[in-house]
């Protein structure tokens, strides 16, 4: 018995040493994970009682500071918008070629379908003579701002892993959206506001919060949504009986035991808990001025296509954007999912782009009005684009990865540019195709990043929103 107790104190005094250790000695598992995980690109693991997101330096020189993406859920049909094909309306309800469609998969309509010629007449406009739909005049008004891309490719071809894929640079759920990477990699200057902020309109998104989630990175670098009616911010108004004072000592109280848990474990979710209080709280006065519009005047309203500044909507939201950006947001995204016209094709397409049109080119030429626009990138696009083929009778288009079409704006971009291009029915990207590693590669590459250095390493891999991929589109470039 006595030898047995012996073992049994010996067993428990090594396990006690090496706790004490691992704990007490400032190397605790969670401090090396922690500092390990920091350790990115170059970077030393910050102080425990920095501000995790405090602005940090690029790489190199930046071309732009902050971006503005309006995400066009559901899919917008490029050959009715942005590409045109006169071939494809002389071959109209006839069979597409055969070689074509080999090794071809469509989400829904058999392949063999007819060819639908476009629903609108295109024209040249600005002094690049850019082609576009009639039904966007005002981003007409803009085309020499613009840089428009008719040759995106992606790998999915249904809307959530697209959705997704277009947003982390993967179709599985789990991965950081754009917005988490530049706000890891950059930080934020927005003080009392969050650097990564989500408007949404229409009817949501299919991929859902995956879409600007933060995936494997500290909980601080994901996208807050912001409502567009009653709290700007689920549960931000205090409840009866708390006031200002009672509310700042017990955050006070919480943050005391947070430090001392940080300074011990160093675990960055108890970073990320400190942040979030105390935006949260700073968030009570920012979050409601900010959402009010009637200090704006009735000719910004009127350029936005806003006739009542309290109906939430894509417009009133590409006005929110603008403010947000003044206000130092790193990374701003509008969803705005209504595109999916499988059917009721030219209906629908003319209804969403009166909705969009004016509102997108009223941010653009506002942004530059400021200032603003020469360091903001405006992304405008969607998930993939639509099928030169028929679906739903003689009105609808599916799903097509291979070739479509989105535009930029602003910061590095160069404005009255038409890149790359699709076949003559709208089929294949044939000239300088973009991948969507491609397309994050180069935004990357404006904010002053390197997209093959801003990593991650999570379960024993280092991680980047490129994945392995991606080449800088120079074409597009100033």
């Amino acid at each position: 018995m006595a030898a047995a107790d012996h073992q049994i104190h010996s067993d428990a005094r090594r396990l006690l040493q090496r706790r004490w250790f691992l704990e007490e000695c400032g190397i605790g598992l969670g401090a090396i994970a922690a500092a390990e995980m920091l350790q990115r690109d170059g970077r030393a693991a910050e102080p425990a009682d920095e501000n995790p997101l405090a602005p940090r330096q690029p790489h190199f020189a930046p071309r732009a500071k902050r971006v503005i993406y309006l995400f066009q859920a559901g899919a917008p049909s490029q050959l009715e918008l942005y590409d045109h094909k006169p071939e494809l309306k002389n071959r109209d309800g006839q069979l597409p070629p055969a070689e074509l469609l080999q090794n071809y998969r469509a989400a829904f309509i058999n392949p063999r379908s007819a060819l639908l010629g476009p629903k609108y007449e295109f024209a040249a406009h600005g002094e690049s003579g850019m082609q576009l739909s009639e039904i966007l005049p005002h981003t007409a008004a803009i085309a020499d701002d613009i840089c428009l891309i008719r040759s995106m490719q992606t790998d999915a071809v249904n809307h959530a892993p697209a959705q997704i894929m277009m947003n982390t640079g993967s179709p599985q759920f789990g991965r950081p959206s754009f917005g988490s990477w530049a706000q890891y990699g950059l930080g934020s200057e927005a003080e009392d506001l969050p650097g990564f902020v989500v408007l949404t309109s229409g009817k949501g998104t299919s991929g859902g919060a995956s879409n600007y989630g933060c995936g494997f990175l500290p909980t601080m670098y994901g996208g807050v949504p912001f409502r567009s009616q009653g709290d700007p911010v689920l549960y931000l108004s205090n409840p009866p009986g708390v006031d200002a004072t009672s509310q700042r000592q017990t955050l006070d109280a919480l943050q005391q035991l947070n430090q001392l848990a940080l300074q011990r474990y160093g675990d960055p979710e108890i970073a990320a808990r400190i942040q979030s209080s105390e935006m949260a709280f700073r968030l009570q006065t920012s979050a409601p001025e900010l959402m009010e519009l009637s200090g704006e005047s009735a000719a910004t309203l009127e350029r936005y296509g806003i006739s009542n500044p309290d109906e939430p909507g894509f417009a009133r939201n590409c006005l929110l954007a603008r403010r947000l950006a003044q206000r130092g947001v790193r990374f701003v995204q509008l969803f705005h999912e209504v595109w999916d016209q499988h059917g009721n094709l030219k209906a629908g397409v003319r209804k969403n782009a009166e909705e969009t049109d004016k509102a997108s080119a009223a941010l653009v030429t506002d942004l530059k009005d400021c200032g603003l626009l020469e360091d903001t990138i405006v992304i405008w696009g969607g998930e993939f684009g639509r099928t030169p083929m028929v679906q739903g009778g003689n009105d609808g288009r599916d799903h097509h990865n291979r070739a479509f079409s989105i535009w930029l704006a602003g910061g590095g971009i160069r404005g009255g540019t038409t890149y790359g291009a699709s076949d003559e029915l709208g089929f294949n990207a044939v000239e300088n195709p973009v991948h969507v590693h491609d397309l994050n590669a180069t935004l990357l590459h404006l904010l002053g990043m390197d997209h093959t250095r801003l990593t991650y390493r999570f379960q024993g891999r280092d991680y980047r929103l490129t994945d392995v991929h991606g080449q800088i589109v120079d074409g597009i470039l100033t």
